[in-house]
């Protein structure tokens, strides 16, 4: 595995919900519709104009494509949440990201506009939420997944705190 290139920082990094990975194999099912309804499809179709071993070489082919890419989708969620860090720092909060492409944001305190918290209802029934970080450039607002409830509160709340004390306009 590739060395995580934010490792050198010296921030106390604060991990997300292990929960998220859930979250993110919950909703990526929903891709995975379309290609059994078109494999179901075409075993209807071929067993229709008789062509019974032409649909069991689908069936024998599509099966363990579909397994292996399941595979593959719970594996790489539970990657995807796991890059995901966050640090409070002095002056700032920063926030790392990505499995393939790595990504660091870094929003000054005094910067925030307003700080929001979600959470759908997947999120909810995990005991997860989302905070999302307004500034005034749309190209800083950033948002950390997977924050457990209580902590996304306290997050929330502690960056109204500090947005207030850097004169800002939250």
């Amino acid at each position: 595995m590739a060395r995580d290139i934010f490792a050198d920082l010296d921030f106390d990094w604060q991990s997300v919900s292990p929960k998220l990975a859930m979250g993110y194999r919950i909703t990526g099912l929903p891709r995975f519709l379309p290609p059994v309804i078109i494999v179901v499809a075409a075993n209807v179709i071929l067993n229709m104009v008789d062509l019974p071993e032409l649909a069991s070489l689908v069936k024998l082919l599509a099966i363990p494509s579909f397994i292996v890419a399941l595979i593959f989708h719970w594996i790489f969620a539970g990657l995807r949440s796991a890059s995901w860090g966050y640090a409070e720092a002095d002056q700032e909060l920063v926030i790392k990201s990505g499995l393939l492409v790595r990504k660091l944001v870094v929003i000054p305190y005094g910067r925030m506009q307003f700080v929001d918290v979600t959470a759908g209802p997947i999120a909810t029934s995990l005991g997860y939420a989302s905070v999302t970080l307004k500034t005034a450039s749309t190209e800083t607002a950033a948002t950390i997944p997977g924050v457990p409830v209580a902590e996304a509160h306290r997050l929330r709340d502690r960056l109204t705190d500090l947005g207030d004390s850097h004169a800002s306009g939250i």
